[in-house]
């Protein structure tokens, strides 16, 4: 088979195309013929050699990728024969293998997909999807609502768009670029910003004034952190609610979470709410939070509130894939197909 692998950490340019053997699955393991394998900012931390949430760094050569939708294709001992042929997806964790015409994972980890569900939108759920069901359990939006959601053209921003617009929120969503405000603005959002101008909060500001009588923002879903971070927060008003589960922004606290004291919440009157790790699998509950996160977003697909946006590029060009998420130049799920 054909996969790419990564032999020494660093640039993007080290992840090859290569035939490689094809795995067999252990006890308890299916194996996936993958038609589709998501990319995740996480990949290319761990590509360039920085360990972030993982327990350790993968041995090299490694195969990346930790997200694949596909058809079973092989079993291993023990694993109930009605999986062979389903389509399925999985989260096959911190041992990678994703990147790849074949991959093995436990039969633990499957969700078979229903047939209206593409590959590649099922492999958007699966990660994406799932973590955006993590963060709504701390802030659900209503129709009083009034929703900030910086990065909204991204992957998650897309399903919280969706989600609020849903529930009757008023949203307002922040992208990077007219193209992409155009993305989220189709996407349904009441207003979509371009916050690389810098009048962007006076623009949402005359827009909630003629629109809301001047209603400050409720929530704040920030992945972003940075200065647009900064300015959202600037929006909310008493009682709102910053829920923090990213930091990729540029300029102030760059490439960390944008945090407050608690004095300087009281003076704004806001609650800040870290929400990745452990607390979003509390808040998940359930034997397995995971899986409850899991099966909760493959829900909100199958009644229509989500549909991923996805970004396609061939396996083969996984390097690309990497560059153009790690410059912005992407909207949506990025995702590799074989």
């Amino acid at each position: 088979m054909h996969a790419i692998r990564l032999h020494t950490f660093g640039p993007a340019e080290n992840l090859v195309y290569e035939e490689t053997p094809t795995p067999d699955p252990a006890p308890g393991q299916v194996r996936i013929k993958v038609a589709a394998a998501g990319v995740h900012l996480l990949d290319t931390a761990i590509r360039e050699g920085l360990q972030g949430p993982l327990p350790q760094l993968p041995p090299l050569p490694t195969i990346p990728g930790r997200e694949v939708a596909g058809t079973v294709d092989g079993l291993g001992e023990g694993v109930d024969p009605a999986w062979l042929g389903k389509r399925v997806v999985a989260h096959i964790g911190f041992a990678p293998g994703g990147y790849a015409e074949q991959t093995v994972t436990e039969a633990s980890r499957l969700h078979e997909l229903p047939a209206e569900l593409d590959f590649a939108q099922a492999v958007a759920l699966i990660g994406t999807g799932r973590t955006t069901m993590g963060i709504l359990r701390f802030a659900e939006p209503d129709p009083d609502s009034v929703v900030i959601i910086p990065a909204a053209a991204g992957g998650i921003g897309t399903l919280l768009t969706q989600y609020a617009k849903h529930r009757g929120a008023t949203v307002i969503g922040l992208a990077g670029g007219p193209r992409k405000a155009a993305r989220v603005r189709a996407n349904g959002a009441d207003l979509a910003v371009d916050y690389t101008n810098p009048a962007w909060p006076d623009e949402v500001r005359a827009y909630l004034k003629e629109n809301l009588d001047g209603r400050p923002a409720t929530i704040v879903f920030d992945g972003v952190g940075g200065e647009a971070g900064l300015a959202a927060v600037g929006l909310l008003g008493p009682g709102g609610r910053h829920v923090v589960f990213g930091w990729s922004g540029k300029g102030l606290h760059d490439g960390e979470p944008l945090t407050f004291d608690e004095a300087e919440l009281a003076a704004r009157g806001i609650t800040q709410l870290h929400v990745l790790g452990p607390a979003m699998m509390q808040k998940a509950g359930g034997d397995n939070p995971v899986r409850t996160l899991e099966l909760a977003a493959l829900t909100e697909a199958a009644t229509g509130h989500f549909t991923p946006a996805v970004q396609r590029f061939p396996l083969a060009e996984a390097a690309a894939a990497h560059r153009a998420l790690e410059t912005r130049a992407t909207m949506g799920k990025v995702v590799l197909i074989p």
